[in-house]
């Protein structure tokens, strides 16, 4: 079985037997940690509450009241009485004049720091995957990369390797991106597909193995 050189790479994760992360119990709640990750994940776009609600699947009031703990924080700021495009209004064309709407303060002192925490528990906090996945199937390889190591030229964020119910799988994903509060781009391959494009050297394959990720779970017989 061909080996990956990886040692011009950064050292790879493993963190398959860590006690489950979950978010919620440093920042106090679900709703919360959503509107980071949505916030945090799309810094420089603005939303408006009902989007927000619909995104992070959340219910009106406690959205309302998770917004204002974040602007209170700073991370987050209100903008009021502008027009400002959002994803349902590609050509500008709304006639809004004191629609709230919210966005993340790049000002804040430490929003480089809380969108790099929140990155790393997302990780984490993919042990809730992890069980989902092995409850659906057999689940040989979950590696992570792209988005959640900062790195959006990877073509994909996940990569799952194993023998799992299409139907189970999508659900897992979807949960996942509810959590996440924002689309999640993975590859699914069966065992014997991915050790024979690993075989033949597949250039997506191989470029997904060699640039910087974090190995969830690894019951294969190769080396990362």
């Amino acid at each position: 079985m061909p080996q990956i050189d990886l040692k011009k790479k950064q050292p790879v994760a493993l963190i398959e037997d860590v006690k489950p992360f979950f978010a919620e119990n440093l920042f106090g709640s679900k709703t919360r940690v959503r509107l980071l990750n949505l916030f945090l994940e799309h810094p420089s776009r603005p939303f408006y509450v009902r989007e927000i609600t619909r995104k992070v699947d959340a219910q009106l009031n406690s959205v309302r009241r998770e917004l204002q703990n974040l602007i209170d924080s700073t991370i987050v700021k209100e903008v009021e009485g502008k027009i400002i495009p959002t994803e349902n209004d590609p050509e500008k064309k709304q006639k809004v004049e004191k629609k709230k709407y919210y966005v993340a303060n790049q000002e804040c002192p430490f929003f480089d720091e809380i969108r790099g925490m929140i990155k790393k528990m997302a990780i984490l906090s993919n042990q809730t995957l992890v069980k989902e996945l092995q409850d659906a199937g057999t689940l040989n390889l979950l590696l992570l990369s792209g988005r959640f190591i900062n790195n959006e030229e990877v073509a994909s964020d996940i990569l799952i390797v194993g023998d799992i119910s299409e139907k189970r799988l999508q659900e897992a994903m979807q949960h996942l991106e509810s959590q996440l509060a924002r689309e999640v781009n993975y590859t699914y391959m069966h065992k014997d597909e991915f050790l024979y494009r690993l075989e033949v050297k597949d250039r997506f394959l191989v470029s997904l193995l060699q640039t910087d990720k974090v190995i969830i779970v690894n019951t294969l017989a190769f080396s990362v």
